[in-house]
């Protein structure tokens, strides 16, 4: 793990994930510098300090890519604009969900994010999928070479990711290439369904996860029967939870095992374990639509696996990295414990060897991303070597 702010884990997360979303490490220095003495400030103070700084760099760089795209450049405007997008990523992540400002610098992220990525010609598709009279927004990305049906992986956010972050780390370009298509979405309670439509995270993750397989099902590039689901942190809950009660689901993954989130919390109220974001408390009353924490840890007495994961039928790959601070790893071995109904079941645990080791692999998340992507490749069908 990249250690920038040696007392600061939050902020040594946030600068982890810019990392793996494509940050250069002249423009980390350049943001971070400032920021040694803010980083030990209490949360308000420190994280204004934080967004002041990635803000100021993700106006620069749109600054040159308006210049490249005056000249017709609009490559290299269009990884600058994408860029500049996932710094505000990160700024917008550590600031409380009241924060003055952070709904407009939302909607800046995800116009610069869709700027960024068409000007550069990606392999993406912005989608809507009807759910509850609004809908539940995603990055669809078809299989590379796709000439027919498709098998697909449905992506699945954690408590404080989005649908463009998991794009941006390469996730859904890994699997492109093994040909299997993909879609990441901002499921109830992260990105744009909690901030736009007000759509809260409900422990029946079965329940928007179905919807979302009933519009996969209207879709021609799209093989209804190899359709998987995956889930990273708080989704290492969601995902086995939706493969569980929605037998339309082929296979599952997670990449953090999430077996006992109530357990974690409850630990968490004690002091133990790393916070994933600052002003953590009003953060998962906001994701959950709680009124306090007493009322939040009533709700997430819901958000365990036991007596869950045994109803899995199908196959499963559980992963987890040997220093999670945030989730233990008795937790991914539990459920591998209790995938005992499942044909392919695997508990592959990140080493230093491979990388990948802290939660959810955001400190190297290329070789354990790969490996899903084979995994995945191999259960549905895809591929693991060019065909070429």
């Amino acid at each position: 793990m990249f250690k920038y702010f040696p007392t600061n884990y939050v902020w040594n997360l946030s600068v982890n994930l810019a990392i793996e979303m494509g940050a250069r490490i002249g423009e980390i220095e350049a943001m971070c510098a400032p920021l040694q003495e803010a980083a030990k400030q209490p949360d308000a103070a420190g994280t204004q300090a934080f967004r002041e700084t990635w803000v100021k760099m993700a106006d620069k760089l749109c600054e040159l890519a308006e210049e490249d795209e005056s000249k017709g450049r609009l490559l290299s405007a269009g990884e600058k604009y994408r860029r500049a997008s996932s710094y505000l990523i990160t700024a917008e992540r550590l600031q409380a969900h009241n924060a003055p400002g952070r709904l407009a610098l939302y909607r800046r992220e995800l116009d610069l994010f869709l700027k960024g990525t068409r000007l550069c010609g990606e392999n993406l598709e912005r989608v809507e999928i009807p759910y509850e009279g609004k809908h539940i927004s995603g990055l669809y990305v078809r299989a590379g070479n796709a000439s027919e049906r498709s098998p697909l992986l449905v992506m699945v956010n954690g408590l404080d990711s989005t649908k463009e972050m998991m794009y941006l780390v390469g996730n859904q370009q890994w699997l492109a290439q093994r040909g299997v298509s993909s879609l990441a979405i901002d499921q109830p309670g992260t990105g744009e369904a909690l901030r736009l439509q007000g759509m809260t995270a409900r422990f029946d993750t079965e329940h928007w996860a179905g919807k979302v397989v009933d519009w996969l099902e209207t879709r021609s590039d799209v093989d209804p029967k190899r359709i998987g689901c995956y889930g990273v942190s708080l989704g290492g809950y969601y995902c086995p939870r939706a493969v569980a009660f929605e037998p339309r689901f082929a296979c599952g993954v997670t990449l953090g095992g999430n077996h006992d989130w109530r357990d974690v919390q409850k630990r968490r109220l004690e002091k133990e374990g790393d916070f994933p974001v600052p002003h953590y408390w009003a953060h998962v009353c906001w994701v959950w639509g709680a009124k306090d924490v007493d009322e939040f840890m009533t709700l997430a007495e819901n958000v365990h696996l036991d007596g869950v994961v045994e109803k899995i039928k199908v196959p499963f790959l559980v992963t987890h990295g040997e220093k999670d601070s945030q989730i233990p790893l008795k937790w991914a071995q539990r459920t591998y414990e209790q995938l005992v109904n499942s044909p392919k079941r695997e508990l592959k645990v990140f080493t230093e060897r491979e990388g990948g080791v802290q939660h959810a692999s955001f400190d190297n998340s290329i070789n354990p991303g790969h490996y899903i992507a084979d995994w995945v490749a191999e259960v549905l069908g895809g591929h693991t070597a060019n065909l070429t």
